[in-house]
């Protein structure tokens, strides 16, 4: 007998789909036939790709393919179930001693993701009788971590250390004898941004309070060897929760977290996402440990100090490596991304929920494996779409939309006739 609420509940999702359709909302997959790095190809066309966050790129690097395919050799494509039912296979203890030793901690803890592991850390260590304090423009799953705790969660402004004083002086007269949280990234990962950690740490020491720090987009980038913000600082030693991922500077997938011994006794006890979920392959292990390696050594050195030259080609440059550019509306963010894309730029729209309403952007993530000519050319892209000059006969194919001199037309590009300006586009076409 079929159920009659099934044309119901297909009527629900095609609605709901026109809905986000309606609103330039709608995202759809699509297909890439290129392995991660500076090019991507979909349906056959190869586009520089700018929305990786493989910022060193060691994704594609030998050594770590190689630690991956050795792993999935010795210890097969999938680990079979959750570490506290079929074990801890070699290449992830081996991961989680290495990463403690970078961050400087007595320990560190392995998970399928980043989402999972900050969704298991903060489900594990607060509770209904707990308060969370949350910058504003956190990541989604610090969100949904905080959420699933129970606890009484509070955002402050982003980045506004007054703000956060003032929900610590709340937190600690309102609720006297709980534990406060303080859950922030260092480097946001939709503006690019670095939160002001000092003041951060200070005010977290001064009111008891527990910092979670989720430096995803700072390892690899910035401090010694590439071991992030807090490092960089001289504050990774009075951090209590440090939080990364294997899924973007190391190239590999997964995430974890580091702190005291503990701390990581008591998330593989607590952590939902750790306890009932079946552990990430070894090869994942086995390609962020090489990619580790790789990441403090001179290579990651030449590797950082090329991202840095490769910011200072955009304007502004960013602090990290990603650069956001907002345009406002969702259509019209859209509309500028198909733009980049017929340009030969993979740079895609960036729309609500992931941003707030009316901030729709382009989000530029830069990687050390970018030609510095590609990036020039991809800024002055920028400006001649994002933020054209008027010129005097408002024709934007034959006048420069930088400086307003004569366009020449050559095979597969166009570039500005004037000496100085320095504005070239390169087009997709047979010779890209």
């Amino acid at each position: 007998m079929k159920n009659p609420r099934h044309p119901m509940f297909q009527d629900h999702l095609q609605t709901t789909l026109a809905s986000l359709e309606a609103r330039h909302l709608r995202r759809r997959l699509s297909v890439s036939d290129l392995a991660t790095g500076p090019l991507v190809g979909f349906g056959g066309q190869t586009l520089h790709n700018f929305a990786s966050n493989d910022y060193l790129g060691l994704a594609a690097h030998p050594q770590v393919v190689a630690a991956a395919l050795e792993a999935t050799r010795d210890f097969g494509a999938g680990a079979g179930s959750s570490r506290l039912v079929t074990g801890t296979q070699r290449p992830h203890r081996e991961f989680e001693e290495k990463i403690a030793a970078f961050k400087n901690t007595a320990a560190a803890l392995v998970f399928g993701s980043g989402y999972a592991s900050s969704t298991g850390a903060l489900q594990a260590l607060a509770t209904k009788d707990d308060v969370i304090l949350l910058d504003k423009l956190a990541h989604a799953c610090l969100v949904d971590g905080a959420r699933l705790s129970g606890a009484t969660i509070r955002p402050f402004h982003h980045n506004d250390p007054t703000h956060l004083e003032h929900h610590l002086q709340w937190a600690r007269q309102k609720y006297a004898r709980a534990r406060v949280f303080i859950v922030t990234e260092s480097v946001f990962s939709m503006d690019g941004d670095l939160a002001p950690l000092r003041d951060v740490v200070e005010l977290k020491d001064q009111y008891g309070a527990v910092l979670l720090l989720d430096e995803a987009h700072a390892v690899g980038v910035l401090g010694r060897g590439g071991r992030g913000l807090a490092d960089q600082l001289g504050l990774a030693h009075r951090i209590e929760v440090q939080m990364g991922t294997l899924g973007k500077a190391l190239g590999s997938s997964g995430g974890y977290i580091a702190g005291s011994r503990a701390l990581i006794d008591l998330l593989v006890n607590r952590a939902r996402s750790f306890i009932f979920s079946t552990a990430p392959p070894a090869a994942n292990a086995a390609a962020a440990a090489a990619a580790l390696d790789l990441c403090a050594s001179p290579e990651g050195d030449r590797g950082r100090a090329r991202l840095r030259e490769l910011a200072a080609l955009l304007d502004p440059a960013p602090p990290a490596a990603i650069h956001r550019v907002i345009i406002g509306g969702e259509e019209e963010t859209l509309q500028t991304a198909r733009r980049m894309a017929q340009l030969g730029f993979h740079v895609p729209a960036i729309r609500p929920p992931t941003v707030p309403a009316g901030t729709s952007r382009l989000r530029i993530s830069l990687s050390a494996a970018h030609d510095p000519e590609v990036v020039r050319t991809l800024s002055a892209a920028l400006r001649a779409i994002v933020a054209p000059a008027t010129s005097p006969n408002d024709n934007p194919d034959t006048v420069c939309p930088v400086c307003g001199a004569v366009l020449l037309s050559e095979k597969c590009k166009v570039v500005c006739r004037s000496a100085t300006c320095g504005y070239r586009i390169v087009f997709n076409c047979s010779e890209f």
